[in-house]
């Protein structure tokens, strides 16, 4: 029976094994490159590429004499150099990183160095297979479309299990190693005979039990983390600038998205979350509050401590960071605190809460989900706060310059929504040209509003007003055209790491 159906278990699982591949590329990807529609873009079209020149190759072998030998080793091939990419991606991104300055060239070379020639074998193997499967011409359309149906359900299932089930239970490490180990055990049971396949399988499955068990006690540690959206890393590290213990949760693109010092675990690590006590200058009345974003929820625990009588709703996209955060970062449950996963446009789009206070801080891989910047969402923002409501959003750029395009286009946005809208660059007001947090800062209520303050803290940071005129020499951001990926990308290299 095995022996009868070989050729359909080998579509069957190469077209599994090809959408696995897809998807966890992109977490391969993403720790160098991003999260981005460039990481997209190129694994899609390059894979589709590949796929293509392997089948127009794949159809070229078949019509020389085709045997199930080269077949076989096709699969072996892919098989092995899935597995020299596991061992090799990081040297590789490392040094493409360091050789390559432009991101969107470092994603194309990576994905070609690293998943073109598998899809190209891979894809080489459809075609083979219909050329040995067919026995007359009466059945070469039948018997094609049975085995193309094979392939592609293979591929269906591989994408569903990628994203619901292996990237969440085994990282993208451990995928590569089973991809591996499935493809050449496939190679190896379909070509060997029949009496020393029993044994041969049951010495891989063996192994496969080993190398999985050694896996997990190896790397299966706290400190690398895979969610259902991101690769998480959890560090603990000292300081550079104060020489104090500290705590980092660091996501895809190398970004440090939250940091606790260790020993005051009150205390904020990064500046730019201290500006968000600006909203009590703006309106001194909060008593209910939303932040989107929660990360390791370090602004959210320095809300309830300094607004003692107000509540929180936190809109956090990836209920494995909220798990995190509890773990790791001294997150309790409080019943001043309400927690939603969801998306954060989708949550403004259906809730009827009214806040005094909305803060944003949704940078992900460097950049910010397009649709929260948009004047549509700029518009449920306003239409979600009190009457004297405030929003503060943090945002990575500069002011001034082609890195600061982004910026420009974002104050630009939210100028057509509210009549008040400031800037409070963290780091330096003079320097315009450098990468920094900004915080800016709307305000629903055409009241003029004080720009200094008694409380010393918070005259520190009104102190950081950006008084110059900003340019409006870029577009209004909207669902329908919001180029954000151009303008990041222009300044990605130039952002600090301590700035997050």
């Amino acid at each position: 029976m095995f022996h009868k159906y070989r050729l359909e278990i080998i579509v069957f699982i190469t077209g599994f094994v090809l959408m696995v591949l897809e998807i966890v590329g992109s977490r391969v990807l993403a720790p160098y490159v991003g999260s981005t529609i460039y990481t997209w873009t190129s694994l899609i079209g390059l894979i589709l590429a590949s796929l293509s020149l392997g089948y127009y190759l794949g159809g070229l072998l078949a019509d020389k004499k085709p045997t199930f030998s080269p077949l076989c080793f096709i699969v072996f091939l892919s098989g092995c150099y899935i597995g020299v990419i596991n061992i090799t991606k990081d040297y590789i991104l490392e040094m493409l990183q360091k050789v390559v300055p432009e991101i969107r060239f470092q994603t194309i070379l990576a994905t070609l160095i690293l998943f073109a020639p598998p899809s190209i074998l891979l894809g080489s193997v459809l075609p083979y297979s219909v050329k040995l499967k067919i026995s007359s011409l009466k059945k070469s359309g039948s018997t094609t479309g049975k085995l193309y149906a094979i392939s592609s359900l293979g591929s269906l299932i591989g994408t569903f299990s990628a994203g619901y089930l292996l990237i969440p239970s085994f990282g993208s490490s451990g995928i590569l190693t089973w991809l591996t180990i499935i493809l050449i055990t496939t190679s190896f049971a379909t070509y060997i005979n029949r009496f020393s396949r029993i044994p041969f399988i049951f010495f891989i499955m063996l192994s496969l039990i080993v190398l999985s068990f050694l896996r997990f006690f190896v790397e299966n540690d706290r400190f690398v983390i895979e969610t259902h959206y991101d690769r998480v890393w959890i560090r603990e590290t000292i300081d550079r600038e104060s020489g104090r213990p500290v705590l980092l949760l660091i996501t895809s693109g190398r970004v440090y998205q939250s940091g606790m010092f260790l020993d005051n675990t009150e205390e904020l690590y990064f500046p730019y979350l201290k500006f968000f006590r600006l909203a009590k200058h703006f309106n001194p009345g909060i008593k209910k509050a939303l932040m989107i974003g929660g990360g390791a929820y370090s602004y959210p625990r320095d809300f309830l401590n300094n607004f003692p009588e107000a509540t929180l709703d936190v809109v956090e996209i990836d209920p494995k960071m909220t798990d995190l955060a509890k773990q790791y970062f001294r997150l309790k449950d409080n019943p001043r605190l309400k927690i939603f996963h969801h998306d954060g446009r989708t949550f403004l789009n259906t809730t009827n809460n009214k806040y005094d206070a909305i803060y944003l801080d949704v940078f992900i891989s460097f950049m910010p989900p397009f649709q929260l910047t948009t004047k549509e969402a700029i518009l449920k923002l306003y239409n979600s706060l009190n009457d004297r409501g405030v929003v503060l959003m943090n945002i990575v750029s500069a002011i001034d310059g082609k890195q600061g395009e982004f910026l420009r286009s974002e104050y630009a946005t939210f100028k057509t929504i509210f009549p008040q809208v400031y800037l409070f660059p963290v780091n330096s007001i003079a320097q315009s040209r450098i990468v920094q947090n900004i915080i800016l800062v709307s305000i629903k209520s055409k009241d003029g509003v004080y720009l200094d303050s008694s409380d010393p803290e918070l005259s520190s940071y009104l102190k950081h007003l950006y008084t110059k005129d900003v340019l409006m020499d870029t577009t209004i951001l909207t669902d329908d055209f919001a180029p954000i990926e151009n303008y990041i990308i222009k300044s990605q290299e130039k952002i600090s790491f301590k700035i997050f």
